[in-house]
């Protein structure tokens, strides 16, 4: 998870940009969706991916309108689909 989002970050303390958050938000996404397939009835954390999926998607929507060349950026370092 650092790694990627220090690759995305503005500065060294950069922990709160949209570029960093998206960063983190993908790899919670990945970690719970390799938990998911593994207990395939925990409902509670399937919610918590359905949120985390949702604002990332919230967030690139918004990097997408007002930041297009760290959209770019993102999607390209993080391999996402437009």
């Amino acid at each position: 998870m650092v790694n990627k989002a220090k690759e995305l970050a503005i500065h060294d303390k950069d922990t709160g940009s949209s570029e960093v958050q998206v960063a983190q938000l993908t790899v919670k996404i990945e970690n719970l969706s390799k938990h998911i397939k593994q207990f395939k009835k925990d409902k509670h954390s399937s919610v918590g991916l359905l949120r985390a999926v949702n604002k990332r998607k919230k967030l690139l929507d918004y990097l997408k309108k007002n930041k297009v060349e760290s959209y770019k950026e993102v999607i390209s370092k993080l391999n996402l689909r437009k």
